[in-house]
Protein backbone atom coordinates (compact mmCIF):
# COMPACT_ATOMS: atom_id res chain seq x y z
CA UNK A 1 0.00 0.00 0.00
CA UNK A 2 1.59 3.21 -1.42
CA UNK A 3 0.41 6.52 0.16
CA UNK A 4 0.08 9.95 -1.70
CA UNK A 5 2.24 12.55 -0.61
CA UNK A 6 0.87 15.56 0.31
CA UNK A 7 0.70 18.28 -2.40
CA UNK A 8 1.86 21.57 -2.05
CA UNK A 9 -1.27 23.77 -0.52
CA UNK A 10 -2.93 20.78 0.93
CA UNK A 11 -3.66 20.48 4.54
CA UNK A 12 -2.06 17.74 6.30
CA UNK A 13 -4.38 15.67 8.39
CA UNK A 14 -4.71 15.34 12.07
CA UNK A 15 -1.44 13.05 13.54
CA UNK A 16 -3.66 9.95 14.59
CA UNK A 17 -2.83 6.08 14.90
CA UNK A 18 -5.09 5.00 12.50
CA UNK A 19 -4.40 7.98 9.81
CA UNK A 20 -0.37 7.06 10.92
CA UNK A 21 -0.44 3.12 10.75
CA UNK A 22 -2.15 3.38 7.04
CA UNK A 23 1.23 5.12 5.74
CA UNK A 24 3.07 1.92 6.48
CA UNK A 25 4.21 0.26 2.33
CA UNK A 26 2.33 -3.53 2.74
CA UNK A 27 6.06 -4.53 0.98
CA UNK A 28 6.99 -7.89 2.57
CA UNK A 29 6.26 -11.25 1.95
CA UNK A 30 7.34 -14.92 3.21
CA UNK A 31 11.10 -14.90 2.61
CA UNK A 32 11.86 -11.23 3.58
CA UNK A 33 9.67 -11.94 6.23
CA UNK A 34 11.82 -15.43 7.44
CA UNK A 35 15.14 -13.40 6.37
CA UNK A 36 14.65 -10.60 9.33
CA UNK A 37 13.90 -13.49 12.04
CA UNK A 38 16.46 -15.02 10.85
CA UNK A 39 18.77 -12.81 10.61
CA UNK A 40 17.48 -11.33 14.25
CA UNK A 41 18.26 -14.42 15.67
CA UNK A 42 21.49 -14.98 14.32
CA UNK A 43 23.43 -12.53 15.45
CA UNK A 44 26.40 -12.22 18.26
CA UNK A 45 25.31 -14.73 20.27
CA UNK A 46 26.67 -17.61 17.34
CA UNK A 47 30.00 -16.06 18.41
CA UNK A 48 29.72 -16.86 21.85
CA UNK A 49 27.16 -18.68 23.53
CA UNK A 50 28.27 -22.21 22.26
CA UNK A 51 31.52 -21.75 24.55
CA UNK A 52 29.25 -20.28 27.59
CA UNK A 53 27.25 -22.93 27.45
CA UNK A 54 29.98 -25.56 27.41
CA UNK A 55 31.59 -23.63 30.31
CA UNK A 56 28.21 -23.88 32.07
CA UNK A 57 26.71 -27.41 31.55
CA UNK A 58 29.43 -29.26 29.29
CA UNK A 59 27.95 -31.42 26.42
CA UNK A 60 24.57 -31.33 28.41
CA UNK A 61 24.28 -27.84 26.42
CA UNK A 62 22.51 -29.72 23.86
CA UNK A 63 19.67 -30.55 25.87
CA UNK A 64 19.34 -26.48 26.46
CA UNK A 65 19.86 -25.94 23.11
CA UNK A 66 16.70 -28.30 22.20
CA UNK A 67 14.44 -27.00 25.12
CA UNK A 68 15.23 -23.18 24.26
CA UNK A 69 13.62 -24.22 20.55
CA UNK A 70 10.96 -26.10 21.72
CA UNK A 71 9.80 -23.82 24.61
CA UNK A 72 10.48 -20.30 22.44
CA UNK A 73 8.21 -22.02 19.44
CA UNK A 74 5.95 -22.22 21.80
CA UNK A 75 5.85 -18.20 22.94
CA UNK A 76 5.77 -17.81 19.13
CA UNK A 77 2.43 -19.12 18.69
CA UNK A 78 1.39 -17.26 21.23
CA UNK A 79 2.70 -14.01 19.57
CA UNK A 80 1.47 -15.81 15.67
CA UNK A 81 -1.98 -15.92 16.81
CA UNK A 82 -1.72 -11.98 17.89
CA UNK A 83 0.54 -10.77 14.80
CA UNK A 84 -2.26 -12.96 12.47
CA UNK A 85 -5.74 -11.96 14.08
CA UNK A 86 -4.61 -8.23 14.78
CA UNK A 87 -1.48 -7.45 12.73
CA UNK A 88 -0.58 -3.94 13.29
CA UNK A 89 2.92 -2.44 13.61
CA UNK A 90 4.85 -2.70 16.98
CA UNK A 91 2.26 -5.30 17.91
CA UNK A 92 4.65 -6.44 20.91
CA UNK A 93 3.99 -3.24 22.35
CA UNK A 94 0.24 -2.32 21.79
CA UNK A 95 -1.45 -6.15 22.63
CA UNK A 96 -0.18 -5.60 26.20
CA UNK A 97 -1.88 -2.01 26.49
CA UNK A 98 -5.09 -3.41 24.56
CA UNK A 99 -5.69 -6.36 26.70
CA UNK A 100 -4.54 -5.39 30.14
CA UNK A 101 -4.80 -1.48 30.50
CA UNK A 102 -2.77 1.28 31.17
CA UNK A 103 -0.22 0.13 34.04
CA UNK A 104 0.55 -2.98 32.34
CA UNK A 105 1.10 -1.34 28.88
CA UNK A 106 3.39 1.40 30.23
CA UNK A 107 5.33 -1.34 32.38
CA UNK A 108 5.87 -3.58 29.62
CA UNK A 109 6.27 -0.57 26.91
CA UNK A 110 8.81 0.78 29.31
CA UNK A 111 10.41 -2.74 29.05
CA UNK A 112 10.56 -2.30 25.70
CA UNK A 113 11.95 1.01 25.28
CA UNK A 114 14.87 -0.52 27.71
CA UNK A 115 15.09 -3.33 25.37
CA UNK A 116 16.60 -1.21 22.40
CA UNK A 117 19.69 -2.15 25.02
CA UNK A 118 19.98 -5.24 22.89
CA UNK A 119 21.16 -3.14 19.67
CA UNK A 120 23.85 -1.72 22.21
CA UNK A 121 24.92 -5.49 22.81
CA UNK A 122 25.40 -6.48 19.20
CA UNK A 123 26.96 -3.39 18.23
CA UNK A 124 29.20 -4.35 21.89
CA UNK A 125 30.11 -7.57 19.70
CA UNK A 126 31.51 -5.87 16.87
CA UNK A 127 34.13 -3.71 19.00
CA UNK A 128 35.15 -6.88 20.85
CA UNK A 129 35.79 -8.93 17.77
CA UNK A 130 37.42 -5.98 16.15
CA UNK A 131 39.57 -5.27 18.72
CA UNK A 132 41.49 -7.83 17.17
CA UNK A 133 42.67 -6.02 15.27
CA UNK A 134 42.29 -2.74 16.59
CA UNK A 135 42.98 -2.85 20.38
CA UNK A 136 42.43 0.46 21.05
CA UNK A 137 38.50 -0.13 20.89
CA UNK A 138 37.72 -2.36 23.55
CA UNK A 139 39.69 -3.44 27.04
CA UNK A 140 38.61 -4.80 30.73
CA UNK A 141 35.39 -5.62 29.14
CA UNK A 142 34.06 -2.29 28.25
CA UNK A 143 34.44 0.07 24.92
CA UNK A 144 37.29 2.90 25.29
CA UNK A 145 36.58 6.45 24.32
CA UNK A 146 37.94 5.33 21.04
CA UNK A 147 35.45 2.47 20.98
CA UNK A 148 33.01 4.44 22.23
CA UNK A 149 33.36 6.87 19.73
CA UNK A 150 33.49 3.51 16.45
CA UNK A 151 29.92 2.56 17.84
CA UNK A 152 28.19 5.65 17.91
CA UNK A 153 29.51 6.31 13.99
CA UNK A 154 28.08 2.40 13.33
CA UNK A 155 25.14 3.01 15.03
CA UNK A 156 24.41 6.40 12.78
CA UNK A 157 25.03 3.82 10.04
CA UNK A 158 22.63 1.60 10.85
CA UNK A 159 19.90 4.08 11.12
CA UNK A 160 20.92 5.60 8.14
CA UNK A 161 20.36 2.36 5.86
CA UNK A 162 17.16 2.31 7.76
CA UNK A 163 15.53 5.65 7.12
CA UNK A 164 14.93 5.47 3.65
CA UNK A 165 12.42 2.66 2.94
CA UNK A 166 10.77 -0.66 3.78
CA UNK A 167 11.99 -2.28 0.63
CA UNK A 168 15.24 -1.14 0.43
CA UNK A 169 15.29 -2.54 4.29
CA UNK A 170 14.34 -6.43 3.36
CA UNK A 171 16.64 -6.25 0.27
CA UNK A 172 19.47 -5.23 2.11
CA UNK A 173 18.95 -7.75 4.94
CA UNK A 174 18.28 -10.63 2.60
CA UNK A 175 21.47 -10.72 1.61
CA UNK A 176 23.34 -9.82 4.95
CA UNK A 177 21.07 -12.96 6.02
CA UNK A 178 22.16 -15.06 3.40
CA UNK A 179 26.06 -14.33 4.48
CA UNK A 180 25.39 -14.66 7.64
CA UNK A 181 24.10 -18.47 7.30
CA UNK A 182 26.69 -19.58 5.33
CA UNK A 183 29.43 -18.36 7.40
CA UNK A 184 28.48 -20.52 10.66
CA UNK A 185 27.78 -23.44 8.66
CA UNK A 186 31.17 -23.16 6.76
CA UNK A 187 32.65 -23.00 10.40
CA UNK A 188 30.53 -26.21 11.59
CA UNK A 189 32.27 -28.32 8.24
CA UNK A 190 35.46 -26.68 8.56
CA UNK A 191 35.87 -27.56 11.91
CA UNK A 192 34.99 -31.40 12.18
CA UNK A 193 37.00 -31.81 9.04
CA UNK A 194 40.47 -30.50 11.15
CA UNK A 195 39.82 -33.54 13.16
CA UNK A 196 37.77 -34.45 16.31
CA UNK A 197 38.32 -36.30 19.32
CA UNK A 198 36.06 -39.48 20.56
CA UNK A 199 34.13 -39.44 23.64
CA UNK A 200 33.63 -35.81 24.26
CA UNK A 201 30.26 -36.50 24.94
CA UNK A 202 30.86 -39.08 27.86
CA UNK A 203 34.84 -37.92 28.53
CA UNK A 204 35.75 -35.16 31.01
CA UNK A 205 33.12 -35.69 33.70
CA UNK A 206 30.42 -37.50 31.40
CA UNK A 207 27.92 -36.07 29.85
CA UNK A 208 26.68 -33.60 32.43
CA UNK A 209 29.87 -32.98 34.68
CA UNK A 210 27.76 -30.14 36.35
CA UNK A 211 24.84 -31.92 36.93
CA UNK A 212 21.47 -31.78 34.54
CA UNK A 213 20.19 -28.47 36.76
CA UNK A 214 23.18 -26.85 34.91
CA UNK A 215 20.67 -27.08 31.13
CA UNK A 216 19.02 -24.54 33.21
CA UNK A 217 21.56 -22.07 33.85
CA UNK A 218 23.19 -22.34 31.12
CA UNK A 219 19.77 -21.03 28.93
CA UNK A 220 20.38 -17.41 30.65
CA UNK A 221 23.77 -17.74 32.11
CA UNK A 222 25.24 -19.59 28.72
CA UNK A 223 23.63 -16.81 26.64
CA UNK A 224 21.47 -19.31 24.87
CA UNK A 225 17.93 -17.42 25.78
CA UNK A 226 19.65 -14.42 24.53
CA UNK A 227 20.63 -15.82 21.28
CA UNK A 228 17.77 -17.45 20.40
CA UNK A 229 15.84 -14.37 20.93
CA UNK A 230 14.51 -12.38 18.22
CA UNK A 231 12.02 -14.57 16.97
CA UNK A 232 9.82 -12.10 17.26
CA UNK A 233 10.98 -9.85 14.19
CA UNK A 234 8.27 -10.83 11.69
CA UNK A 235 5.31 -9.99 13.58
CA UNK A 236 6.49 -6.39 14.66
CA UNK A 237 6.23 -6.27 10.47
CA UNK A 238 3.26 -7.53 10.50
CA UNK A 239 1.67 -4.29 9.59
CA UNK A 240 3.83 -4.33 6.89
CA UNK A 241 3.05 -7.73 4.96
CA UNK A 242 1.63 -8.63 1.95
CA UNK A 243 -0.42 -11.51 3.55
CA UNK A 244 0.31 -11.32 7.39
CA UNK A 245 -2.14 -14.24 8.15
CA UNK A 246 -0.17 -16.81 6.16
CA UNK A 247 3.00 -15.46 5.81
CA UNK A 248 3.97 -14.16 9.20
CA UNK A 249 3.58 -17.80 11.44
CA UNK A 250 5.23 -19.64 8.83
CA UNK A 251 8.29 -17.34 8.61
CA UNK A 252 8.10 -17.05 13.00
CA UNK A 253 8.60 -20.69 12.71
CA UNK A 254 10.86 -21.67 9.51
CA UNK A 255 13.46 -18.90 11.43
CA UNK A 256 13.58 -20.71 14.74
CA UNK A 257 13.58 -24.00 13.18
CA UNK A 258 16.69 -23.05 11.06
CA UNK A 259 18.27 -21.20 13.94
CA UNK A 260 18.49 -23.99 16.00
CA UNK A 261 19.77 -26.46 13.64
CA UNK A 262 22.61 -23.97 13.11
CA UNK A 263 23.08 -22.96 16.95
CA UNK A 264 23.06 -27.20 17.36
CA UNK A 265 25.53 -27.63 15.15
CA UNK A 266 28.03 -24.63 16.33
CA UNK A 267 27.72 -26.50 19.68
CA UNK A 268 28.49 -29.98 18.36
CA UNK A 269 31.53 -28.87 16.58
CA UNK A 270 32.62 -26.84 19.70
CA UNK A 271 32.61 -29.55 21.83
CA UNK A 272 34.28 -31.96 19.26
CA UNK A 273 37.49 -29.72 18.24
CA UNK A 274 38.37 -27.99 21.27
CA UNK A 275 41.77 -29.63 22.03
CA UNK A 276 42.41 -31.92 24.79
CA UNK A 277 45.71 -29.53 26.65
CA UNK A 278 42.27 -26.89 27.04
CA UNK A 279 40.23 -29.38 29.16
CA UNK A 280 42.85 -30.50 31.92
CA UNK A 281 40.14 -28.18 34.37
CA UNK A 282 37.43 -29.60 32.38
CA UNK A 283 34.64 -27.74 30.33
CA UNK A 284 35.03 -24.31 33.20
CA UNK A 285 38.52 -24.39 32.11
CA UNK A 286 37.74 -23.66 28.50
CA UNK A 287 38.00 -19.64 27.60
CA UNK A 288 38.37 -17.82 24.78
CA UNK A 289 38.02 -14.18 24.05
CA UNK A 290 36.76 -14.56 21.00
CA UNK A 291 35.63 -18.09 20.94
CA UNK A 292 35.63 -19.24 17.52
CA UNK A 293 37.87 -17.34 16.10
CA UNK A 294 41.02 -18.54 18.47
CA UNK A 295 39.68 -22.03 17.71
CA UNK A 296 40.43 -21.38 14.80
CA UNK A 297 43.93 -19.89 15.18
CA UNK A 298 44.94 -22.89 17.80
CA UNK A 299 43.90 -25.45 14.77
CA UNK A 300 45.56 -23.74 12.22
CA UNK A 301 42.40 -23.01 10.49
CA UNK A 302 44.10 -19.47 9.42
CA UNK A 303 41.29 -18.74 6.48
CA UNK A 304 38.52 -19.18 8.41
CA UNK A 305 40.22 -17.27 11.58
CA UNK A 306 39.84 -14.54 9.18
CA UNK A 307 36.75 -15.00 7.87
CA UNK A 308 35.31 -15.57 11.07
CA UNK A 309 36.33 -11.95 12.35
CA UNK A 310 34.74 -10.78 9.36
CA UNK A 311 32.02 -12.05 9.78
CA UNK A 312 32.07 -10.97 13.54
CA UNK A 313 31.04 -8.06 12.18
CA UNK A 314 28.70 -8.78 9.84
CA UNK A 315 26.24 -11.28 12.09
CA UNK A 316 26.12 -8.71 14.77
CA UNK A 317 25.80 -5.96 12.22
CA UNK A 318 23.06 -7.88 10.39
CA UNK A 319 21.36 -8.00 13.92
CA UNK A 320 22.21 -4.46 14.96
CA UNK A 321 20.16 -3.60 11.37
CA UNK A 322 17.16 -5.64 12.33
CA UNK A 323 17.52 -4.12 15.80
CA UNK A 324 17.08 -0.59 14.83
CA UNK A 325 14.62 -0.99 12.37
CA UNK A 326 12.48 -3.34 15.19
CA UNK A 327 13.55 -0.20 18.06
CA UNK A 328 11.96 2.35 15.62
CA UNK A 329 9.07 0.56 15.20
CA UNK A 330 8.33 -0.24 19.32
CA UNK A 331 8.87 3.47 19.81
CA UNK A 332 6.32 4.22 17.06
CA UNK A 333 4.01 1.71 18.83
CA UNK A 334 4.73 3.41 22.63
CA UNK A 335 4.08 7.12 20.94
CA UNK A 336 0.42 5.44 20.03
CA UNK A 337 0.22 4.29 23.44
CA UNK A 338 0.73 7.29 24.91
CA UNK A 339 3.64 6.55 26.78
CA UNK A 340 5.99 9.12 24.28
CA UNK A 341 4.43 12.02 22.39
CA UNK A 342 3.03 11.37 19.57
CA UNK A 343 5.49 13.95 17.89
CA UNK A 344 7.37 10.04 17.53
CA UNK A 345 4.63 8.90 15.52
CA UNK A 346 4.91 10.53 12.87
CA UNK A 347 5.51 8.10 9.37
CA UNK A 348 7.12 9.77 6.64
CA UNK A 349 4.62 9.38 3.34
CA UNK A 350 7.41 8.47 1.20
CA UNK A 351 9.36 6.31 2.94
CA UNK A 352 6.74 4.45 4.53
CA UNK A 353 9.57 4.77 7.65
CA UNK A 354 8.94 6.18 11.57
CA UNK A 355 12.18 8.59 11.20
CA UNK A 356 11.59 10.22 14.42
CA UNK A 357 11.36 7.18 16.23
CA UNK A 358 14.71 5.87 14.40
CA UNK A 359 16.46 9.16 15.51
CA UNK A 360 15.44 8.74 19.29
CA UNK A 361 16.62 5.71 19.36
CA UNK A 362 19.96 6.40 18.00
CA UNK A 363 19.93 8.55 21.18
CA UNK A 364 19.21 5.29 23.43
CA UNK A 365 21.49 2.97 21.80
CA UNK A 366 24.40 5.43 22.41
CA UNK A 367 23.33 6.35 25.94
CA UNK A 368 22.76 2.98 26.66
CA UNK A 369 26.13 1.85 25.94
CA UNK A 370 27.86 3.91 28.25
CA UNK A 371 26.97 2.59 31.47
CA UNK A 372 27.29 -1.08 29.74
CA UNK A 373 30.22 -1.26 27.79
CA UNK A 374 30.29 -4.68 27.50
CA UNK A 375 28.46 -7.69 26.02
CA UNK A 376 27.75 -10.00 28.71
CA UNK A 377 26.65 -7.04 31.16
CA UNK A 378 23.68 -6.27 28.03
CA UNK A 379 23.09 -9.30 27.76
CA UNK A 380 22.13 -10.51 31.26
CA UNK A 381 19.72 -7.78 31.61
CA UNK A 382 18.01 -7.66 28.11
CA UNK A 383 17.37 -11.34 28.07
CA UNK A 384 14.84 -10.74 31.32
CA UNK A 385 12.97 -8.13 29.39
CA UNK A 386 12.21 -9.95 26.36
CA UNK A 387 11.05 -12.73 28.80
CA UNK A 388 8.77 -10.70 30.56
CA UNK A 389 7.42 -8.85 27.06
CA UNK A 390 6.74 -12.52 25.85
CA UNK A 391 4.90 -13.32 28.99
CA UNK A 392 2.19 -9.94 28.65
CA UNK A 393 1.91 -11.31 25.31
CA UNK A 394 0.67 -14.77 26.81
CA UNK A 395 -1.92 -13.18 28.86
CA UNK A 396 -2.80 -10.68 25.98
CA UNK A 397 -3.79 -13.54 24.27
CA UNK A 398 -5.90 -15.34 26.95
CA UNK A 399 -7.68 -12.51 27.30
CA UNK A 400 -8.44 -11.13 24.17
CA UNK A 401 -9.85 -15.25 23.79
CA UNK A 402 -12.03 -15.01 26.83
CA UNK A 403 -13.40 -11.61 25.91
CA UNK A 404 -14.47 -12.96 22.62
CA UNK A 405 -16.07 -16.47 24.30
CA UNK A 406 -17.52 -14.14 26.58
CA UNK A 407 -19.37 -11.77 23.65
CA UNK A 408 -20.41 -15.23 21.98
CA UNK A 409 -18.11 -13.89 19.07
CA UNK A 410 -17.70 -16.56 17.01
CA UNK A 411 -13.12 -17.97 16.86
CA UNK A 412 -10.79 -14.91 14.94
CA UNK A 413 -9.38 -15.68 11.25
CA UNK A 414 -5.99 -16.62 11.91
CA UNK A 415 -6.24 -17.87 15.52
CA UNK A 416 -4.10 -21.26 16.01
CA UNK A 417 -5.23 -24.19 17.52
CA UNK A 418 -3.76 -24.91 20.99
CA UNK A 419 -3.08 -21.51 22.35
CA UNK A 420 -5.92 -22.24 25.16
CA UNK A 421 -3.40 -24.21 26.71
CA UNK A 422 -0.27 -22.59 25.48
CA UNK A 423 -0.92 -19.63 26.67
CA UNK A 424 -0.38 -20.52 30.28
CA UNK A 425 2.08 -22.82 29.74
CA UNK A 426 4.05 -20.08 27.65
CA UNK A 427 3.71 -17.89 30.42
CA UNK A 428 5.13 -20.25 33.34
CA UNK A 429 8.19 -21.14 30.80
CA UNK A 430 8.74 -17.43 30.14
CA UNK A 431 8.44 -17.22 34.25
CA UNK A 432 11.27 -19.65 34.69
CA UNK A 433 13.66 -18.77 32.35
CA UNK A 434 13.85 -15.17 34.17
CA UNK A 435 14.16 -16.68 37.43
CA UNK A 436 16.69 -18.91 35.99
CA UNK A 437 18.71 -16.46 35.17
CA UNK A 438 19.60 -15.99 38.69
CA UNK A 439 19.54 -13.08 41.65
CA UNK A 440 22.77 -11.82 40.25
CA UNK A 441 21.14 -10.25 37.15
CA UNK A 442 18.00 -10.21 38.44
CA UNK A 443 18.34 -7.76 41.04
CA UNK A 444 19.37 -5.57 37.96
CA UNK A 445 16.57 -6.00 35.88
CA UNK A 446 13.39 -5.85 37.65
CA UNK A 447 14.10 -2.76 39.78
CA UNK A 448 14.56 -0.90 35.73
CA UNK A 449 11.37 -2.91 34.64
CA UNK A 450 9.58 -1.65 38.07
CA UNK A 451 10.47 1.71 37.35
CA UNK A 452 8.00 1.95 34.87
CA UNK A 453 5.15 2.20 37.89
CA UNK A 454 6.08 5.51 39.05
CA UNK A 455 6.25 6.49 35.25
CA UNK A 456 2.43 5.36 34.96
CA UNK A 457 1.22 7.18 38.15
CA UNK A 458 3.11 10.54 36.42
CA UNK A 459 1.42 10.14 32.89
CA UNK A 460 -1.70 9.37 34.43
CA UNK A 461 -1.75 12.22 37.49
CA UNK A 462 -4.83 14.06 35.78
CA UNK A 463 -6.84 10.89 34.99
CA UNK A 464 -9.93 10.83 37.21
CA UNK A 465 -9.58 9.10 40.62
CA UNK A 466 -12.02 5.85 39.68
CA UNK A 467 -10.33 5.69 36.05
CA UNK A 468 -6.93 5.37 38.13
CA UNK A 469 -7.77 3.12 40.41
CA UNK A 470 -9.61 0.50 38.02
CA UNK A 471 -5.95 0.21 36.17
CA UNK A 472 -4.40 0.24 38.99
CA UNK A 473 -6.95 -2.84 39.98
CA UNK A 474 -6.30 -4.53 36.66
CA UNK A 475 -2.72 -4.34 35.99
CA UNK A 476 -1.89 -5.54 39.97
CA UNK A 477 -0.99 -8.65 38.51
CA UNK A 478 1.81 -7.58 37.23
CA UNK A 479 3.36 -5.70 39.90
CA UNK A 480 2.77 -8.78 42.13
CA UNK A 481 4.41 -11.36 39.29
CA UNK A 482 7.55 -9.14 39.57
CA UNK A 483 7.94 -8.90 43.51
CA UNK A 484 7.16 -12.62 43.48
CA UNK A 485 10.37 -13.04 40.96
CA UNK A 486 12.30 -11.22 43.15
CA UNK A 487 11.62 -12.48 46.31
CA UNK A 488 12.04 -15.59 44.90
CA UNK A 489 15.35 -14.98 43.12
CA UNK A 490 16.44 -14.04 46.23
CA UNK A 491 15.39 -16.95 48.28
CA UNK A 492 16.53 -19.46 45.65
CA UNK A 493 19.37 -21.40 44.40
CA UNK A 494 20.43 -19.99 41.33
CA UNK A 495 22.20 -17.49 42.49
CA UNK A 496 20.15 -16.48 46.15
CA UNK A 497 20.82 -17.76 49.56
CA UNK A 498 19.59 -21.05 49.04
CA UNK A 499 16.69 -20.86 51.87
CA UNK A 500 14.62 -22.15 49.39
CA UNK A 501 16.47 -25.61 47.99
CA UNK A 502 16.60 -26.95 44.39
CA UNK A 503 13.56 -28.23 42.84
CA UNK A 504 10.67 -26.10 44.83
CA UNK A 505 12.00 -23.02 43.96
CA UNK A 506 11.46 -23.67 40.36
CA UNK A 507 8.23 -25.43 41.51
CA UNK A 508 7.10 -22.46 43.20
CA UNK A 509 8.16 -20.29 40.78
CA UNK A 510 5.40 -22.14 38.30
CA UNK A 511 2.69 -22.96 40.64
CA UNK A 512 2.73 -18.87 41.68
CA UNK A 513 2.87 -18.25 37.86
CA UNK A 514 -0.15 -20.19 36.64
CA UNK A 515 -2.02 -18.26 39.60
CA UNK A 516 -0.97 -15.30 38.43
CA UNK A 517 -2.05 -15.72 34.64
CA UNK A 518 -5.31 -16.87 35.62
CA UNK A 519 -5.71 -13.48 37.79
CA UNK A 520 -4.13 -11.72 34.90
CA UNK A 521 -6.71 -13.09 32.19
CA UNK A 522 -9.85 -12.68 34.51
CA UNK A 523 -8.29 -8.59 35.00
CA UNK A 524 -7.88 -8.75 31.08
CA UNK A 525 -11.36 -10.02 30.50
CA UNK A 526 -12.88 -7.12 32.56
CA UNK A 527 -10.80 -4.45 31.12
CA UNK A 528 -11.93 -5.60 27.37
CA UNK A 529 -15.87 -5.63 28.98
CA UNK A 530 -15.51 -2.14 29.94
CA UNK A 531 -13.15 -0.16 27.63
CA UNK A 532 -14.52 1.91 24.93
CA UNK A 533 -14.61 0.64 21.19
CA UNK A 534 -11.91 2.67 20.53
CA UNK A 535 -9.65 1.52 22.63
CA UNK A 536 -9.77 -1.81 21.47
CA UNK A 537 -7.76 -3.69 18.21
CA UNK A 538 -9.08 -4.47 15.26
CA UNK A 539 -9.50 -7.85 15.36
CA UNK A 540 -10.11 -10.29 11.96
CA UNK A 541 -13.01 -11.60 10.61
CA UNK A 542 -14.25 -15.08 11.78
CA UNK A 543 -13.01 -18.07 10.65
CA UNK A 544 -14.25 -19.19 7.25
CA UNK A 545 -16.32 -22.41 7.49
CA UNK A 546 -13.34 -24.43 5.31
CA UNK A 547 -11.18 -23.98 8.05
CA UNK A 548 -12.80 -24.10 11.12
CA UNK A 549 -9.70 -25.13 13.26
CA UNK A 550 -7.81 -21.68 12.38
Amino acid sequence: MRVRPIQPGQTPSPLTPMGEERRLHKELGFWSLTAIGFSNILGSGWLFAAMFAAQTAGPAALLSWVAAGLLCALVALVMVELGATRPEGGGTVRWPLYASGRLVGTVIGWSVLLSVGGTAAEISAIMQYAAHYLPGLYSGGRLTGSGLAVATGLSVLLTALNWFAVRIFARLNNLVSLFKVLVPVLTVVALFLSGTHSGRLTDNGGFAPYGYAACLTALAGGGIVYSVNGFQAPLDFSGEARSPRRTVPSAVLTGIGLAVLVYLGLQLAFLFTVPDSLLTHGWHGVNFDSPFGQLALVLNLHWLATLLYVDAVVSPGGSAYVGVALDARHTYALAKNGLLPRFFMRIDPRSGMARRALLLNLVVIIVFMLPFGGWQDIVSVMGDMYLLIYAASAVAAAAFRAHDAERGAPPAEGQVAGVHWIAPISFVVSNEFVYWSGWHHLRLALPLVLAGVPLFLMLRRESEEPSRRAELRNGAWLIFQLAALTLLSWLGTFGGSGHLPAPYDSVAVGVISLAVFAWAVRSGAVHLRTAPATALPPAAGPVPPSNPTG
